[in-house]
């Protein structure tokens, strides 16, 4: 066989591996669509807290408002994370910070638990609230069982 014959069928096989290899769904990392997480969750807290449609709407504008000030809030604690561990002085204000962070989420919660109530009975709103910590808490597993299955 010529050389220039075994560098073609090298190139051939190569290209072939790298197609195989990128076809495979266990290598290619999923990401995280914040649209969908939405609509999966919207979906979970319908079922488990067994809305009807007319709930469902009447419902989630006023929970995703919650969610709009509740990840705001989070960024912040996200930011505080970020601290320089070398500067004492900025781990102390991260700290105060991310503890007054912690307090107006939880009064952001009651304030949206109270508007929840205006809308569904409070043993709805608890149901929501359960399936909420739910999907979350399995969410979550779903992410370690990702992370560890691809390493």
């Amino acid at each position: 066989m010529s050389m220039k014959f075994k560098i073609i069928m090298l190139l051939v096989a190569l290209m072939m591996s790298v197609q195989v290899w990128s076809d495979n769904p266990e290598r290619v990392k999923a990401k995280f669509d914040p649209k969908r997480f939405e609509a999966e969750m919207e979906q979970f807290i319908t079922s488990q807290a067994a809305l009807s449609p007319s709930e469902a709407a009447s419902f989630f504008p006023v929970y995703r408002e919650m969610q709009k000030k509740a990840r705001v809030l989070f960024e912040e604690m996200r930011r505080c994370h970020m601290t320089d561990l070398s500067n004492q002085r900025a781990c102390k204000q991260a700290i105060i910070k991310m503890d007054e962070l912690d307090l107006e989420l939880k009064e952001v919660q009651r304030t949206y638990h109270l508007k929840f109530m205006k809308v569904l009975s409070p043993a709805k709103v608890l149901k929501i609230i359960k399936a909420e910590e739910k999907f979350h808490r399995n969410a979550f597993k779903r992410m370690v069982q990702r992370r560890q299955n691809n390493d």
